[in-house]
């Protein structure tokens, strides 16, 4: 098992050093940057700006020192905000991060709790339910989602506010301040795991309908164990084995999908700083947005290699036997 983690780690490094070169590649051939958009500075100052920053240095010069600031910890500097990136990236990423974490661990409660008993009740109307809100949940846009909550719950009812992440002049502390940040995140996090429970409640009830009809199933039923013990200790177990995968891809998809949802809702987030990063043409803030999505699409591979292997001991032999 070690070598294997070994392995894999060695993979991810290479996977991100590989990521690096693109990204940085890429965004150098993007037209212009922030110097060059802003009309009050004559073309000599603007030169002057783009040399006091590097950027009037060789494409090669110019990675290598981005990928050593970086691995010492020195995203670089924000054109706009006048403040290292990592200030600025700081507190809006914990602020996703909540957002985040809370909308990831209710996708996959109610994707696998949805995705059992929708494959245990085939053609039932509780199956017909799930999937005509997972279509819903894959064809209607978050936008419109979420303009739709906001005049029901916030203008309509009032119910939940409408943005931001705490009241307006609101001076909580405490439990009082996280009860409050708590009612501005049940929209946001509605919409995430409303989106994102569609596709991966798919999955499971697809995977669980393979598995009830699988050999072993049928043998257990006829051992006279209990539908429950069948259904949960034997059919999940392996029905999840596919769904470690998607894990590669809900962590970037989370923070990739809020940029609309901070958006919409006003939270100060990483999405809404990348939309914005964007349109003032701050590289660096963005290069260090990408980079770490692309880390956690790497970490999230890592992850369910690791975990497949421990839920799946075969992986670990094929591997080994490559090995040798």
């Amino acid at each position: 098992m070690t070598r294997y983690i070994i392995k894999r780690f060695a993979v991810m490094a290479a996977l991100l050093l590989g990521v690096s070169i693109l990204v940085f590649w890429l965004f150098t051939l993007m037209p212009g940057d922030y110097y060059s958009s802003n009309r009050s500075l004559t073309p000599e100052k603007k030169a002057e700006l783009r040399a006091l920053a590097g950027l009037d240095k060789p494409v090669i010069v110019r990675y290598f020192l981005w990928l050593g600031n970086m691995l010492h910890g020195n995203f670089g500097f924000s054109l706009v905000y006048k403040r290292p990136v990592a200030d600025v990236l700081g507190p809006l990423m914990w602020n996703s991060f909540i957002v985040a974490f809370a909308a990831f661990v209710l996708t996959w409660i109610i994707a696998i709790i949805a995705g059992v008993l929708a494959a245990t009740r085939q053609y039932s109307w509780f199956d017909k339910l799930v999937t005509i809100l997972l279509f819903a949940s894959l064809s209607i846009p978050s936008f419109f989602i979420g303009l739709m909550m906001i005049k029901i719950f916030a203008i309509d009812l009032h119910w939940l506010p409408a943005g931001g992440m705490t009241d307006t002049g609101s001076n909580s502390t405490g439990a009082a301040y996280v009860f409050e940040v708590m009612r501005h995140m049940v929209l946001p996090v509605a919409i995430l795991t409303f989106l994102g429970a569609g596709s991966l409640t798919r999955y499971f009830r697809t995977g669980m309908l393979e598995v009830l009809r699988a050999d072993y199933i049928r043998t257990a039923r006829a051992k006279g164990l209990k539908e429950r013990s069948v259904v949960f200790s034997h059919g999940l177990r392996n029905a999840l084995l596919p769904a470690i995968t998607l894990l590669a891809f809900e962590l970037p998809g989370l923070f990739a999908g809020a940029i609309i949802t901070e958006t919409i809702f006003g939270w100060p987030g990483v999405g809404k700083l990348q939309l914005d990063s964007v349109f003032s043409r701050d590289y660096d803030v963005l290069m260090t947005i990408t980079m770490l999505l692309a880390f956690l699409t790497v970490l999230g591979s890592f992850l369910a290699d690791i975990m497949y292997a421990v839920a799946d001991p075969r992986v670990r032999l094929i591997d080994s036997g490559r090995a040798s």
